[in-house]
């Protein structure tokens, strides 16, 4: 798609300034996005250690340019040299020496982050794939062990071998299991199963001074809780035992809104009561919102049908389409924007509903076709996604404030929300997360993601997009599911001094030289 470069006047009569004028500073909180490079004293003296020790570091431009930046593409950064992933005791070797040399270590799985948390600003990049082996299957026991650098689609391919499936996981499937663990991991079936992340029984970590530890709840649980949504500050997960389940197909449902309102309070609905296996919104803007409920059972999908189908507010798509015939009839002045909905069905639409995959309703293979289409229809060069994570109780609110904020920067967006279901006693890790802490039986989360739509933005006016939707978060008490970048500036405002300084504390006590993931929290 050709490439165009945003002005003032493109943007003024429909969503607000673009601040790319010489007055862009002004109003707009700065924040640090790509952190001060590191200064590289005592690399030669580490890059020699790393050597004598047998583990192969790659320096050449080529092997670090890989790197320079993450799926969000704002943030630029280049290490001074990179290392492939082996196994937990190279790992170990490569901690001892950057705590001894003080040499920053970041670790990459996917590269799925949009803050440049995934990015090293000098020091050494661990490049995890290396490690992407599945080491074992319990079939009695429903458990998986695998390497923590593993693909999820990769570990998906690998269980249907045998007839299993992993419980929960990121609709994009191209992140790691290792970092998704670190951050929490949400998909639509989190309001039943909880996030990716409640899923680990046990994973085996190195710790930032070298220690290879193995941890569960039941097994030195302080370390545990804090790897576990720990944002890559107390160790690098190697290994990791995870819950699995017998693979079902599922039966799709698709209701469709043109009120964002009605469609959260009927996914609370659905949610409260059990009624789905599976349930999330995605929308077109705030104009077309699609409310998907799936099903892994006959039995469980009858019930539905009996009891709740009739309860929810959405149309199917014959009857979505006359509302918006009815919409856009009385307001011929946004024709523009019937033209893109309509377009982007006709994009959109097919991809969810490929012969290779889905028979009628029933989807086969929800890791290949949810996978493909968010890649494929919300990638980006660039890529900003500021979230929300609070209570249900908030939720509503703060959705509509946050998409206010959408229409107000952006022509065109989307918004992906999801529950998230809590068990209480994990509220140990959910301490300093994604998981909002006055949230009771589940959380919920949203995405709001802008249509680049091959335009260049300013980096200011994206900063200031995101700002204007952590500002909600700050006021309504929130969390969120990510950190570092200019994220970083609001973890004090968000979290409180007495619980930051008090990880603060964990971490200089586990980290001394403070070199893993450096600028993500602290």
């Amino acid at each position: 798609m050709q490439e165009t470069s945003i002005t003032d006047a493109t943007l003024h009569g429909h969503f607000g300034l673009c601040p790319v004028a010489p007055d862009a500073l002004q109003g707009i909180p700065r924040q640090q996005t790509n952190p001060t490079r590191w200064n590289g004293a005592g690399w030669e003296a580490f890059a020699e250690a790393l050597r004598t020790a047998g583990v192969e570091l790659r320096s050449s431009k080529a092997a670090r340019g890989v790197f320079a930046t993450d799926a969000g593409g704002t943030a630029y950064g280049l290490a001074h040299g990179v290392v492939l992933a082996r196994n937990t005791q190279q790992i170990a070797t490569l901690l001892k020496a950057a705590q001894a040399h003080a040499v920053p270590v970041t670790v990459r799985g996917g590269g799925l982050t949009t803050e440049g948390e995934s990015v090293a600003f000098g020091g050494v990049l661990l490049d995890m794939t290396g490690m992407s082996r599945v080491l074992s299957v319990d079939f009695s026991a429903l458990t998986v062990r695998t390497e923590a650098g593993i693909f999820w689609h990769a570990l998906a391919e690998e269980l249907r071998r045998h007839g299993l499936d992993y419980q929960s996981a990121p609709l994009n499937l191209t992140s790691s299991v290792g970092g998704t663990l670190g951050v929490g991991g949400i998909d639509v079936n989190s309001a039943r199963l909880g996030c990716s992340a409640d899923q680990a029984l046990a994973v085996l970590v190195v710790t930032p001074t070298g220690e290879i530890v193995e941890c569960s709840d039941e097994h030195n649980a302080e370390l545990f809780q804090r790897v576990i949504l720990g944002y890559g500050q107390f160790g690098v997960i190697t290994e990791v035992t995870l819950k699995v389940r017998r693979y079902t197909p599922l039966a799709m449902h698709y209701f469709y809104y043109d009120n964002l309102r009605a469609a959260i309070e009927d996914l609370q609905l659905l949610d409260r009561n059990d009624a789905s296996d599976y349930s999330g919104i995605l929308t077109i803007m705030d104009c077309a919102v699609n409310l998907l409920v799936a099903f892994d059972s006959p039995e469980r999908e009858a019930a539905f049908n009996q009891h709740w189908k009739s309860r929810l507010r959405g149309h199917g798509e014959a009857g979505f389409a006359l509302c918006m015939l009815r919409r856009y009839a009385l307001r011929p002045w946004k024709i523009a924007e019937a033209w893109y909905l309509l377009q982007r069905k006709q994009r959109l639409f097919p991809e969810f509903r490929r012969p290779e995959y889905v028979s009628g309703h029933t989807m086969e293979d929800r890791t290949v076709v949810f996978s493909r289409a968010v890649w494929k229809h919300w990638g980006d060069r660039q890529m900003v996604i500021p979230d929300l994570a609070t209570s249900a109780e908030k939720f509503v609110t703060a959705v509509e404030r946050g998409n206010a904020v959408c229409r107000k920067f952006f022509p065109h967006y989307t918004l992906y929300c999801v529950g998230i279901k809590l068990r209480p006693e994990h509220r140990p890790h959910y301490e300093m997360s994604c998981i909002p802490p006055d949230a009771e039986g589940w959380a919920y989360g949203c995405e709001f993601e802008p249509m680049i739509d091959g335009v260049v933005y300013s980096r200011d006016h994206l900063q200031s997009f995101k700002n204007a939707i952590y500002d909600i978060g700050v006021d309504l008490g929130a969390s969120y599911y990510r950190f570092g970048g200019m994220m970083k500036g609001y973890i004090r405002r968000v979290f409180g001094d007495a619980i930051v300084d008090r990880h603060l504390a964990l971490k200089r006590a586990a980290d001394p030289a403070m070199i893993l993931n450096r600028d993500v929290i602290f």
